[in-house]
């Protein structure tokens, strides 16, 4: 594995608008504040919080840019940020209908929120679930809560499924694949907005490279190697 270019952030596209917005709040309780209130120590402390705000949401929709060269096609990249939380065989019923390598992905709200494609290949399923926002850690999330789920099929015909899921603070989920595409490595699944989590479901003979509760890098950490 080869990195290209080094860690620098910008704005995710599904903040700008968040920020944007922050901005100019800023500008229309600010200058107000200032002009028209006394003492000033009275708008300084509404300036300070409103800074404290744009810097929170900024950070929150924080955008690494990570592009890396992998020579291995079945190398299986973390698809989010956060710790790793389940490894184990799970009944997959909703795409494969049998015993798949479930390995799940929580991601605090302190976490960066973008979603990375883990492996390249077509998408041969793409679509979203109303459920409902129970806490992204729980085993019942994967089925029960608001998600999205993709499926794809790599150059060696294998399918993995990638479910993006909505945690108790996480209202939206956006998801860029659609089917008939092509998923490539460094390029955005998708983005879940505050706490939630990322499942896959694996070929059981996939060799896993990480341990329940080890932290994990969206497009760095090498989670595993799927069979050939």
């Amino acid at each position: 594995m080869k990195q290209k270019t080094p860690r620098h952030h910008r704005i995710h596209q599904e903040g700008r608008h968040s920020v944007f917005g922050i901005v100019v709040l800023m500008f229309l309780i600010n200058i107000p504040m200032y002009w028209f209130v006394q003492p000033h120590w009275v708008s300084a402390i509404t300036l300070t919080l409103t800074a404290i705000l744009l810097v929170f949401v900024a950070y929150f929709f924080r955008n690494p840019v990570r592009e890396i060269e992998i020579t291995d096609p079945n190398f299986l990249l973390a698809p989010a940020d956060g710790h790793i939380v389940v490894i184990e065989p799970t009944m997959e019923d909703e795409v494969f209908h049998e015993k798949r390598l479930q390995v799940s992905i929580f991601m605090s709200p302190f976490n960066v929120h973008a979603n990375w494609y883990p492996v390249e290949g077509d998408i041969i399923r793409s679509e979203h679930q109303k459920g409902r926002h129970m806490g992204a850690w729980l085993p019942k999330s994967s089925t029960e809560n608001e998600r999205s789920l993709v499926v794809i099929e790599t150059p060696s015909k294998l399918q993995i499924a990638v479910r993006q899921i909505a945690g108790a603070m996480a209202r939206r989920i956006v998801t860029y694949a659609k089917v008939g595409k092509q998923s490539h490595r460094n390029e955005h699944m998708g983005f879940i907005k505050l706490g939630s989590r990322v499942d896959m479901y694996l070929p059981l003979n996939t060799e896993i490279f990480v341990e329940v509760g080890e932290a994990v890098r969206g497009n760095e950490t090498i989670i595993g190697r799927l069979p050939e």
